[in-house]
C-alpha cells in the first residue's frame, strides 16, 4: 500500500519535515527577486551544505576498528561515527549525521524549485542559464537522498523498490502531500532534470567562482555517475568525455607522485580543496567536525587497512604515490582538509570545502564503462593515466596495466580484472572523502568487519540486500506519513 505522506516544508532555506515549531505560516521572500542576477545569488543555496563523509565513510570498507577513541572526543561525532560502522541508526540529528544531510538536500531542492518559478516567468528566455542550473542542482540533490535512503538502481527490482519524494513544486503552503514514489521513478526524474539542465547552463554566468557551480564540466560529471549506476555506460563514456574535452586526463588529476610529493602537509591540505586545482570540478562548503578530527575517530582508516591494502602489493607491482600522515596507525590520514573559522576564534562554526566531483572519479568512471562495453584498450588508457600520477618513479614499461597483469593479479577475467582495477584507483584516491561507499553500494560488495588490524578472518559481514545498507528516514518523515526502511 502507497502511503501519502504531509510533509513539512520550510522555504525557501528550508528543511523538510522537521521544522514545525518554527512554522506559523509560510515564509515568502519572493518579492525581492527581481532580476537574473538576484536569482543567480539565490542558486547558491541550491547546493546541499552538508557533509556526507562522516557516516558514508565509515559504513564503507574503508573503515576499520582502530580500538580508541581521544578522551577528547566530540561525543556527538563519536557517535555518528560508531553507529555508521555498526550500521545502526544513527539518532544524532546534528550537522555530520545523515538526517543533517536530508534536511541540507531538501532545503537545496526547495531553492532551486523557487529558483524556477522566476525562470519560468514571463521573461524567461533571459533566466535559460540559471534554470538550467537549478534543475541540475535539484537532480543532483535527490540522486544523493536515493542513493543514500533507498536500494541502489537495479533493473529488475527499482520499479517497486520504494525511493524518496521528488519534489518538484515550489510549496504554495506548510503541509504538503507527497509520496516516496520508486527508484525507477525517482532515477527518471533525476535523468529529465539532468538532460534539460544540460541543455541550459552557461558558465559565464559564475564570475569568478564557477567551481562552485554546476558548470558545464561538472554537470557532465555528475551525469558520469549518475548513468554509471543506471548502467548506462554509453553515456558514461560520453559524458566523461565532455570532461575532459581536448585535454589529457593525465594533466588534470592530481599529480601525487610527482609534485604533490613535495609539498608539506599543510601545502597538501589547501591545495587539495583549491579552487584553483584543475583537478576540482565542483567544491561546496559545510558546517562540519570531521575535518578537524577525521583522523581521530575510533572507525576509520588503520593499520589493517594500511597493510592489507594501502601498502599492499597493488596491479603496477609499484608504489602508491600518496602519502599516509599520522605518528601512529590511531591517526592515520591524508591531509584534504583546510578548516576555517566563521565567527570569532573562541566560538566561531567551523567550516571546510569538499570537493563533490573531481578529475580523478570521472577519468575512472570511464574506465569502468569501457571495460564493461568491452573497449579493453580505452580501458588501460584511462587507468594508465591515473599509474602515470600516482605510481612512485613510474615507468610505463615497468607499472603499466595490461590485460594480462590485471586478470593474473586479480584472478578475473579481463573485463573483471579492468573493473576491479578501476574500483582499486578509484579506492586508493578517496580515502576519507566517503565516495568508496558509492562504489560499496552500487556494484554491491559485502562489507566485512574485522577484529582490530587482524583482516585474516571477517567477525561480521553486510552482504548486498541487507537492509542496514540503506539510511532509515528522519523520524519526522515517517511521523508525517512515509513509510520507514525495513531495517
Amino acid at each position: 500500500m502507497k502511503k501519502v505522506a504531509y510533509l513539512l516544508i520550510w522555504c525557501p532555506g528550508l528543511c523538510l519535515m522537521s521544522c514545525s515549531k518554527q512554522l506559523d505560516k509560510l515564509p515568502d521572500n519572493r518579492a525581492v527577486i527581481t532580476t537574473v542576477d538576484q536569482v543567480t545569488q539565490l542558486l547558491v543555496a541550491a547546493y546541499p551544505h552538508a557533509n556526507y563523509i562522516p557516516f558514508m565513510e565509515p559504513m564503507s570498507d574503508n573503515a576499520e576498528d582502530k580500538g580508541t577513541a581521544p578522551a577528547t572526543a566530540d561525543p556527538e561525532s563519536y557517535q555518528i561515527n560508531s553507529q555508521s560502522y555498526r550500521f545502526e541508526d544513527v539518532t544524532s540529528i546534528r550537522y555530520d549525521s545523515p538526517i543533517a544531510y536530508w534536511d541540507s538536500c531538501y532545503k537545496a531542492i526547495a531553492t532551486a524549485n523557487l529558483a524556477l518559478t522566476y525562470c519560468n516567468g514571463p521573461d524567461s528566455a533571459s533566466f535559460a542559464a540559471q534554470k538550467g542550473e537549478a534543475l541540475v542542482c535539484r537532480a543532483y540533490a535527490h540522486f544523493m537522498l536515493v542513493c543514500l535512503f533507498a536500494k541502489p538502481y537495479d533493473p529488475s527490482s527499482s520499479a517497486t523498490d520504494p525511493g524518496i519524494p521528488y519534489v518538484t513544486e515550489p510549496q504554495g503552503s506548510v503541509f504538503q502531500k507527497y509520496q516516496r514514489g520508486t527508484v525507477a521513478s525517482v532515477y527518471s526524474n533525476i535523468e529529465s532534470d539532468l538532460t534539460r539542465g544540460l541543455a541550459l547552463i552557461q558558465d559565464k554566468i559564475y564570475g569568478t567562482a564557477p567551481k562552485f557551480h554546476f558548470t558545464l564540466q561538472a554537470a557532465h560529471a555528475f551525469a558520469t555517475r549518475f548513468y554509471l549506476f543506471k548502467r548506462d555506460y554509453a553515456q558514461v563514456i560520453a559524458h566523461a568525455s565532455a570532461v575532459f574535452g581536448s585535454s589529457s586526463p593525465a594533466t588534470l588529476i592530481r599529480p601525487q607522485a610527482d609534485d604533490y610529493a613535495n609539498l608539506q602537509y599543510q601545502q597538501l591540505a589547501i591545495k587539495y580543496v583549491s579552487s584553483s586545482n584543475s583537478a576540482n570540478i565542483l567544491l561546496q562548503e559545510a558546517q562540519s567536525a570531521y575535518f578537524d578530527s577525521y583522523a581521530q575517530y575510533r572507525y576509520g582508516y588503520g593499520q589493517g587497512l594500511n597493510t592489507n591494502f594501502f601498502n599492499a602489493t597493488n596491479v603496477t607491482g609499484g608504489t602508491i604515490g600518496i602519502i599516509t600522515y599520522g605518528a601512529t596507525p590511531q591517526v592515520f590520514n591524508f591531509p584534504k582538509w583546510s578548516p576555517y573559522t566563521v565567527g570569532n576564534a573562541s566560538n566561531g562554526v567551523r567550516y571546510g570545502l569538499i570537493p563533490l566531483f573531481s578529475m580523478e572519479e570521472v577519468l575512472m568512471n570511464r574506465a569502468e564503462a569501457y571495460a564493461r562495453t568491452s573497449n579493453n584498450t580505452a580501458a588501460l588508457t584511462d587507468l594508465n593515466a591515473w599509474v602515470s600520477k600516482n605510481i612512485k618513479n613510474y615507468n610505463p614499461g615497468t607499472h603499466n596495466v595490461t590485460v594480462a597483469r590485471a586478470s593474473n593479479f586479480y584472478g578475473l577475467t579481463a573485463t573483471n580484472a579492468l573493473i576491479q582495477t578501476a574500483l582499486d584507483f578509484k579506492r586508493f584516491t578517496y580515502f576519507q572523502e566517503g565516495i568508496r561507499w558509492l562504489d560499496n553500494i552500487r556494484v554491491g560488495m559485502t562489507i566485512y568487519r574485522f577484529n582490530g588490524s587482524d583482516f585474516s578472518t571477517p567477525i561480521a559481514s553486510i552482504p548486498p540486500g541487507d537492509n542496514r545498507r540503506v539510511l532509515q528516514l528522519p523520524p519526522e518523515a515517517i511521523a508525517a506519513g512515509l513509510e520507514p526502511n525495513p531495517k
